[in-house]
């Protein structure tokens, strides 16, 4: 389980007393990266990146606007190493934030 405890701390990382991520959906980017790729479950890894992100930015009251399909599109993505930065993830999931 301690990768499951480090990705969920992701989030909340800072280096010399700033955040590591500046702003709430790089923090969420950051975390379904963490999640996807750690494999802290056996199985369902990618299912519960997707859904433990979309649970932290509705405790920070951002609700996500996608289809099933754009979501597992990232999710696949970002699990698999593309878009290989952590910035890229982050523009998708804000194309998902109503305006």
């Amino acid at each position: 389980m301690r990768g499951l405890d480090s990705a969920v701390h992701r989030p909340s990382s800072a280096m010399f007393g700033h955040d590591a991520y500046p702003d709430l959906i790089t923090k969420a980017a950051a975390l379904l990266q963490s999640l996807a790729v750690s494999h802290p479950l056996i199985d369902g890894n990618k299912r519960l990146s997707w859904l433990t992100t979309d649970v932290f930015l509705r405790f920070n009251g951002v609700e996500l606007d996608t289809d099933d399909d754009s979501a597992y599109d990232l999710v696949v993505a970002v699990a698999s190493g593309k878009p290989a930065e952590l910035d890229e993830s982050a523009d998708v999931l804000r194309t998902f934030v109503p305006s």
